[in-house]
């Protein structure tokens, strides 16, 4: 899989060469490829923001730069251009895994007020990760090339940490988890967990994740 983001701050993206995704991103399992915006634009400032029609305050990102990105980028026949915008669909666990069986997903990460309204035609999805606001795109495309990345076959070292993990059943949260010492100020790994049952201990996770709801 292919993530490509369009921003107008290439250099933001240093944690996805950490841990997890970094393994990945060395390993080939998953391709991050940034590109600079101003790289399609067409005066000596590499304007790529300007005043809104009607007044108001803040810059909007322009719609010809954006069209131009897109259209440079996109290679995959089975591909997904995502905006993020406040007006978006919730990103969930679910979205990422509808997300996941793409071969590239475009990811524009807008800045100042937003974008012309008009790129609209050229883009598949809208999506925000929160009822809050940023200052811009580049954490929500990090957030879906998280989310989604570690899903690809390969990325997590166990199968089942992908299977297993908060979110993958509707309405269950992940169960509670332990580790040595087996006692710590007087609190105490739960018994099942010691049993090395492991029908008692599924049945543990079972009824401890339901409990979290």
């Amino acid at each position: 899989m292919q993530f490509d983001i369009i921003t107008i701050f290439p250099k933001a993206f240093g944690y996805l060469e950490q841990s997890i995704l970094g393994r990945a991103l060395k390993s080939g399992k998953i391709k991050v490829k940034i590109h600079d915006l101003r790289k399609w634009t067409t005066d000596k400032h590499r304007t790529v923001d300007d005043r809104p029609y009607g007044g108001g305050p803040g810059m909007v990102m322009k719609v010809e730069p954006l069209h131009k990105a897109i259209k440079a980028i996109k290679k995959s026949k089975k591909v997904k251009v995502v905006l993020f915008s406040a007006k978006g669909e919730k990103f969930t666990q679910t979205k990422a895994r509808q997300l996941q069986k793409y071969h590239q997903i475009i990811l524009i990460a807008g800045r100042y007020e937003g974008v012309d309204e008009r790129i609209l035609k050229w883009v598949d999805v809208e999506l925000s990760i929160g009822d809050y606001v940023l200052t811009g795109g580049e954490l929500p495309a990090m957030v879906v090339i998280d989310a989604v990345g570690r899903l690809q076959s390969g990325v997590l070292g166990k199968r089942e940490s992908a299977l297993e993990e908060s979110h993958r059943r509707p309405g269950w949260l992940e169960y509670p988890h332990y580790t040595r010492p087996e006692v710590f100020k007087g609190r105490r790994v739960p018994v099942a967990l010691l049993s090395g049952d492991h029908r008692k201990i599924k049945i543990w996770r079972q009824h401890h994740a339901r409990q979290r709801i």
